[in-house]
């Protein structure tokens, strides 16, 4: 099989590398893409160097699968590009989140989604869009209470780690924590002992971009345009992890016994919660871990049929890397 990363220097980029020769994908033709800078520079894989490559170069090649972490624009000019000549691509950016045509996945919850496509495709090369990494752990975090219970509306509040900016924003926090001067600014303000409610840009009605992705796409995840989505983003000094505080409105009355069962037995996700122990997560928990991590689980008494959770994943890994990896793994078991 010959599988393009296209994007591979990046922090995103390189971490799909490693969870490719994890998940038993070491001895495939990997082709790394990335932009004109550093093609000729080599990259460390399953015990050979893999050279860096063009975009063109890595079409030419016509790789089975392209896994995209370049940025939207780089999506938008090259995945058709892939598609024409034989890849299916899944695309981590933002760039086709939104288009109906286009499926949004989250393997333990809709790859349904991405092979009805292929299948109407007649088999041939799809794009299939990688969720926004607050989004993916996020919903399947509550996906068994959605199917469960139904999901009237969701209040979020994020703490994003600041590696969902990218390199550039590692490298302002480290400078800052020696007291150095960074070389270049990935923020408006320092970071380092600092936060702000700033991840995206702003739109014309006071939101972000991040925080309009969570409302766009779990919608059309759970398929259910009706669910009520509120979200306030906070970017904080942390490099292992997004953590949210959720509180979800279910459409029916609950048992809490339940809610826990459900969230235990759902694939990907551990049950993470003993307050009487001070276990709930935290990033340092879930840092290069693939599981999304659920605690401080409790009822909201304030309102009927509403409970609080604390959701917390390595926003690199499931949050993009993995979760990737995970769709191409579905689609190759269901050819």
């Amino acid at each position: 099989m010959k599988i393009a990363v296209v994007g591979a220097t990046g922090l995103v980029g390189r971490e799909m590398l490693t969870v490719l020769e994890e998940r038993g994908f070491g001895s495939e033709d990997i082709i790394v893409a990335a932009s004109p800078k550093s093609i000729g520079k080599t990259i460390a894989f399953a015990g050979r160097e893999l050279t860096v490559v063009s975009v063109e170069q890595a079409i030419e090649a016509r790789p089975d699968y392209a896994i995209f972490s370049a940025g939207a624009s780089a999506s938008r000019q090259y995945a058709p590009l892939f598609t024409a000549a034989g890849a299916t691509v899944i695309d981590n950016s933002s760039a086709w989140r939104k288009d109906p045509a286009i499926p949004l996945v989250v393997p333990e919850i809709n790859i349904a989604t991405a092979t009805q496509a292929l299948k109407q495709s007649g088999n041939q090369a799809i794009i299939i869009a990688n969720p926004n990494c607050s989004t993916i752990q996020m919903v399947l975090a509550i996906s068994a209470l959605h199917r469960e219970y139904g999901i009237r509306r969701i209040v979020i509040s994020t703490y994003q780690s600041i590696t969902g900016t990218g390199i550039k924003a590692v490298r302002q926090l480290e400078a800052e924590e020696k007291g150095d001067e960074p070389k270049e600014m990935a923020y408006p303000y320092p970071i380092h002992r600092n936060l702000f409610p700033h991840g995206g840009d702003f739109l014309s009605d006071g939101y972000t971009t991040e925080e309009q992705k969570l409302v766009d796409e779990t919608r059309k995840i759970f398929g259910d345009p009706a669910i009520m989505v509120s979200a306030t983003v906070a970017r904080v000094p942390v490099v292992g992890g997004h953590s949210e505080s959720v509180n979800v409105e279910l459409k029916k009355e609950f048992n809490m016994d339940d809610v826990r069962r459900l969230i235990e037995t759902t694939p990907g996700v551990v049950l993470y919660d003993d307050p009487s122990r001070n276990i709930y997560p935290m990033p340092i928990v879930a840092h290069h871990k693939d599981e999304v991590f659920v605690g401080r689980l409790r009822r909201d008494h304030s309102q009927p049929c509403t409970l609080n959770l604390w959701v917390v994943a390595d926003n690199i890994r499931k949050g993009a890397a993995t979760n990737a990896i995970q769709i191409m793994e579905k689609l190759i078991a269901n050819r």
